[in-house]
């Protein structure tokens, strides 16, 4: 079939997309970022802002959104604070989508969840459990999933596995359980009205995530993290038909990069008309652009 629609028509929105700077890859990623990329050969150097955008622009992506990290309480690490962000966001105001990021585990995380939506205008939130080190079914965090549905703003969830702290002795201490997307189903009925994407395949709970996606007409998940060729089988397969209104395209930079990421999409071979929902549509819709 070729090249995707994308590479004709750069309106293709990368849904998970990190700061390739110090900020992200060492401050806040720290030593299980340097595990993850150790054990997956993937290089930690950091990088500017006005080269990423130029190997977007080279892959035809017309724009991508930028997530925020705070998960200090749990790794001690600095978070990639909200300010920053937003900076980013302000100076590349065409390309960027700014996500914010509360830590669940401060007690200020409901107040700050308040002060990016109305004070920085960011588009929503990024969490990841398994670094954050909590449940999001817990009823501890009902206030802040009722605060978000409020703002009227969408979430992303980390789904599945992480390589964060890969191989290290105990996995510096990260649980997994915390990936499983059921967790984010009992939030998803608990708040209909709060939009949820579901990041990456959700390895080794694709079926639920699935199911969940399936069943939740306010949950949706994307494809990032795995390059397309290593994605499961039935994932793919749902996203082309069952689902095909409710995958988006994500690539986890700096992790992978986008062109690579289209070219191995593009040997899908994916109809068209789902190409099209996938890349852009509907993160556009998502999203309220």
């Amino acid at each position: 079939m070729g090249a995707p629609t994308v590479l004709d028509e750069p309106r293709a929105i990368d849904m998970h997309a990190h700061q390739p700077t110090s900020e992200f890859l060492h401050d806040a990623g720290g030593q299980m970022m340097k595990d993850a990329a150790d054990r997956f050969g993937a290089d930690l150097e950091p990088d500017t802002y006005e080269h990423m955008l130029e190997e977007y622009r080279e892959a035809g992506v017309g724009r991508a959104v930028l997530l925020g990290w705070d998960a200090e309480t749990n790794t001690g690490n600095p978070p990639v604070p909200n300010d920053y962000v937003a900076e980013v966001r302000d100076e590349y105001a065409d390309f960027f989508i700014g996500f914010g990021s509360v830590d669940p585990l401060k007690d200020d995380c409901v107040e700050e969840a308040i002060r990016c939506v109305e004070d920085l205008d960011l588009s929503g939130f990024k969490f990841q459990q398994i670094a954050q080190g909590f449940d999001p079914s817990d009823p501890e965090h009902e206030e802040l999933w009722a605060t978000i549905e409020d703002l009227g703003v969408p979430v992303v969830f980390h789904g599945g596995n992480s390589t964060l702290g890969a191989c290290s002795p105990g996995g510096r201490g990260l649980k997994i359980k915390y990936g499983n997307p059921m967790l984010i189903d009992d939030v998803a009925a608990d708040y209909p009205d709060l939009q949820i994407l579901i990041a990456h395949p959700a390895y080794p709970w694709e079926k639920e995530q699935l199911a969940i996606c399936q069943q939740k007409g306010n949950v949706y998940m994307d494809l990032s993290g795995w390059m397309p060729r290593y994605i499961d089988d039935q994932v793919l397969e749902y996203a082309q038909s069952l689902l095909s209104d409710k995958v988006m395209f994500g690539t986890d930079y700096p992790m992978l990069e986008p062109e690579p990421w289209l070219e191995q999409f593009a040997e899908l071979e994916f109809d068209e008309s789902v190409q099209r929902k996938i890349l852009w549509e509907t993160a556009e819709e998502f999203l309220g652009l």
